[in-house]
């Protein structure tokens, strides 16, 4: 009896849920809301990858990470977006290399604890997408980097019931700008981002 019950909740919610679901969020700016957004880290990747002697592409994860962004669907190039990714949360699934990876060798996570991305200009690019540049501090060093992003929309999630945007984002940088030149060249100097995100509103 208990397990027709659950079985009927499940399927309770489950048609509750489905017009919500089926309508999704929409992409059309004049019915985004605007505000202040907060990164939803469960809902979110970094990924990093580069060359790897020629053979292969290396991926990996920065896993701990923060961000905020003013967005304003009015306006959208008057939006604001800062990042701040903790160089210890490196997840490459081999914890070697990750500790290898945060030694002075590489990020020297010691010494420079943080990266921080912050917005300087957002070019509308498309109904749907845009670029948006900002000066990236990492290693010690700040260099303008560009990320080519697609707006997925915005609405209220029928889950949390908070209302969302979500993003996703490419980018590409040379780590020996930043001084990060151990074994350049034959593992890889340019470095592919490839970001996707849902942010929250928090006001």
């Amino acid at each position: 009896m208990f397990k027709t019950f659950a079985r009927s909740m499940a399927v309770a919610l489950v048609v509750t849920a489905a017009p919500a679901l089926a309508a999704g969020p929409t992409t059309d700016l004049s019915q985004i809301e605007g505000g202040t957004f907060a990164v939803d880290k469960n809902h979110a990747k970094i990924i990093f990858s580069t060359t790897h002697f020629g053979f292969s592409t290396y991926y990996g994860l920065f896993t701990d990470f923060d961000a905020k962004l003013g967005f304003d669907p009015k306006a959208p190039a008057a939006s604001t977006l800062e990042v701040t990714v903790n160089t210890n949360g490196i997840d490459t699934t081999n914890p070697k290399l990750d500790a290898h990876l945060k030694s002075a060798d590489f990020f020297n996570s010691a010494e420079f604890p943080t990266a921080v991305f912050k917005s300087t200009k957002i070019v509308v690019t498309g109904p749907t997408t845009g670029e948006v540049t900002g000066d990236l501090t990492l290693h010690g060093v700040t260099k303008p980097v560009t990320l080519r992003t697609t707006f997925n929309g915005g609405g209220v999630s029928p889950m949390t019931k908070a209302y969302v945007l979500g993003f996703n984002a490419v980018g590409t940088l040379n780590r020996s700008d930043f001084g990060i030149k151990t074994y350049v060249p034959v593992v890889g100097d340019e470095v592919t981002l490839t970001i996707s995100g849902e942010f929250d509103r928090v006001q």
